[in-house]
């Protein structure tokens, strides 16, 4: 049976790393690259009149363009092959959408990177990873 391996991705080299890893490591023909819009920084727009809807938009679709150069990028590793990348954006909470995405679609493994956060500022901000961790119901793979 065939293995479908999610891949949340950020804009950060851990992601990447977590994408080679599962090339290398499982030979799953199902990869789903996953990216969550996170409504706390893109619609971070207030103003002296209020909320900028206009640059919040227009925001939104700069991030939207550049993940999918992400996804692109990783497409075109040599080391992807045949293999079928499915990519997705949803927005939300982070760790809650990447869980939900899991249950809603079959996946059989998680595989993301973490930044490394640790002391006060993992304690102030969370750890999405800590939080896909703790509550999923698949096994989860942490790659630095």
């Amino acid at each position: 049976m065939e293995q479908h391996v999610l891949v949340p991705v950020d804009v950060s080299s851990s992601s990447e790393s977590a994408f080679e890893y599962v090339l290398e490591e499982i030979p799953s023909q199902k990869i789903t690259l996953l990216h969550i819009l996170n409504p706390v920084t893109i619609f971070s727009y207030p103003t002296a009149e209020g909320f900028d809807y206009g640059k919040a938009e227009k925001n939104e679709q700069e991030r939207r363009e550049y993940v999918e150069q992400i996804f692109e990028r990783y497409r075109n590793k040599d080391e992807a092959g045949n293999r079928r990348i499915e990519t997705v954006i949803e927005a939300g909470a982070p760790a809650e959408k990447i869980l939900e995405y899991a249950e809603r679609n079959g996946v059989d493994h998680i595989v993301m990177g973490s930044r490394g956060r640790s002391g006060l500022e993992a304690t102030l901000l969370g750890s999405v990873a800590r939080g896909v961790l703790k509550r999923s119901a698949v096994p989860v793979t942490i790659v630095p």
